[in-house]
Parts: structure tokens; C-alpha cells; sequence
């Protein structure tokens, strides 16, 4: 685990306070005490990481899982069910772990449409989201109610796997999704209104731990299937065969894909 922490860290930024890329320590660890941003430009910057691990747990794990006779249900946590975390059960497993680190990073998704009848929008979060269906633009905003600074951005129907999941599911409130719909947002909220280099560095990083939390948790649940073919693990993926990355392989591909858009809000000069 520590091993795998550290990759998916170094990749978030966190490299930057050990001097690394061409920073001094002394410079770094000044930064970090001193350099703020806007709790909308941290919220936009973790909402980004977000997009691209779910876009690839999505299409590359629970897509082409399927494809290969892989299984993937809300139940998954229980005993008697084989499988893995849907993608909103996925992105609520990383949601749980950042609730339980000391970051006070809050994460849900809802929708005006949600299978989950506790997920759906109400007064100014369902407000905003219809300005969201509408131009897919973020939407920042205090709450007054929670004293959180709050944000939402568009959950697009990415993937055959999202569409059909959510048009088949007994209890959706709606069963005519389509590739590219606004299916809901994803809503992260702060307490404060700016945070400086080291508090942006942890929102970070407990959003990364939160990723290889959940994404371990699935792999030790295939240890123990009794009945269903359990993939193998190592350095292919489910396009392959009957595949399935570690965690390490798999957060290494999210880290390439997100890192360089993180890094350079990090070290652009205010």
C-alpha cells in the first residue's frame, strides 16, 4: 500500500514540497505555507483528477470488463454477490475515504433524475444543475445552510456501460439516456474561501487515497469469490482478456492522464 500511495502521490504533486522538479526545499516548504488559491480554482483542479479516473474506470474496467463476463453491481459489497462498484458506487467508495481523512473535503453526486431517490437535486443545487444541463459550465456557490463553499460539475453519460446501466436499472426515474447526457454533477465543498499550497496538495492527495482505497477494496473482494472465474491480476487490462490491473497499474495510468493539467496550476506563477 505504501508503495502504491507514493506513486499516485508524486504524481498529484506532492513532489513538488520535496524539492523535486527543479524546486529548492527551502523554496518549496515557503510556497506551501504561503501560496493561496481560490477554493474554486482547488475544487476545479480535484474535479479534473475525478473526471479522468472515473472516464477510465468506467470505459477501461467496468466496459470492457463486462465484455470479457466481468460483473458489476450496486450489491457488491455483499457476501453473496460476485462483483465490482458500479462507477457511482465507485466514485461514493473514494467519497467515504475522504470523509474519514482529515481533509474537510466533502464529495456526493446527485441528479434530478437518480436512481437513488436520497440523490436528487433540491432547492439551489437543483437551480443550478438545470443552468448546468443547459451550457455544462460549472457552477460555484456559498451555502449558506452547511457555511460550505460549494461546487458542481456535469456528470456526462461517457459510456455505453453508464447508459444502459441507469435505462435497465428497476428503479430509474428515467430510461431514455443517451451517450453524452448531463446525468448529474458531481458536488465538492470546502470551508474555506482560499487554501494554501500544502492544504491544496492534501485536497489532492486524499482524493488519490480515496481512489486507491476503493480500487483495493474491489481487488480484495475478487480474493475472495468462490463461484465466479476471478480475473487475473498483474500489468494487463480487461481489453486484453480476462485482466484486470493492481492498483499500482491502474493509478499510474490515471496519473499520466491528469498529472500535467494538475502540475501546471501548481507551479503557475501568481
Amino acid at each position: 500500500m505504501k508503495r502504491i500511495l507514493k506513486t499516485i502521490l508524486v504524481g498529484s504533486g506532492v513532489m513538488l514540497l520535496n524539492g523535486c522538479g527543479g524546486v529548492p526545499e527551502e523554496k518549496a516548504a515557503s510556497e506551501a505555507e504561503e501560496k493561496a488559491f481560490a477554493v474554486e480554482e482547488v475544487l476545479e483542479m480535484v474535479s479534473k483528477e475525478n473526471d479522468v479516473t472515473r472516464t477510465l474506470y468506467t470505459k477501461a474496467i467496468v466496459g470492457k470488463g463486462k465484455k470479457q463476463g466481468m460483473k458489476f453491481d450496486e450489491d457488491w459489497r455483499k457476501d453473496d454477490v460476485e462483483a465490482g462498484p458500479l462507477p457511482a458506487l465507485f466514485l461514493r467508495g473514494v467519497a467515504t475515504s475522504i470523509r474519514k481523512s482529515p481533509v474537510p473535503l466533502g464529495l456526493y453526486l446527485g441528479s434530478d433524475f437518480p436512481v437513488n431517490a436520497a440523490n436528487k437535486f433540491e432547492g439551489k443545487q437543483a437551480e443550478l444543475f438545470n443552468q448546468i444541463k443547459e451550457d455544462q459550465k460549472p457552477q460555484f456557490f456559498y451555502d449558506e445552510d452547511q457555511k460550505l463553499h460549494t461546487a458542481m460539475f456535469a456528470d456526462l453519460a461517457s459510456a455505453g456501460a453508464c447508459v444502459t446501466c441507469h435505462n435497465d436499472h428497476p428503479q430509474t426515474a428515467k430510461s431514455d439516456w443517451k451517450l453524452g447526457d448531463v446525468m448529474g454533477a458531481t458536488t465538492w465543498q470546502y470551508p474555506k474561501d482560499s487554501l494554501t499550497y500544502k492544504e491544496t496538495v492534501a485536497v489532492l492527495n486524499s482524493y488519490a487515497k480515496g481512489t486507491v482505497d476503493i480500487y483495493m477494496e474491489y481487488l480484495d473482494e475478487i480474493e475472495n469469490f468462490k463461484d465466479s472465474e476471478k480475473p487475473e491480476i498483474g500489468d494487463k487490462w480487461p481489453a486484453e482478456g480476462n485482466y484486470l490491473p493492481t492498483a499500482e497499474v491502474f493509478l499510474d495510468s490515471v496519473k499520466k492522464l491528469s498529472s500535467y493539467e494538475t502540475m501546471k496550476h501548481l507551479v503557475a506563477i501568481k
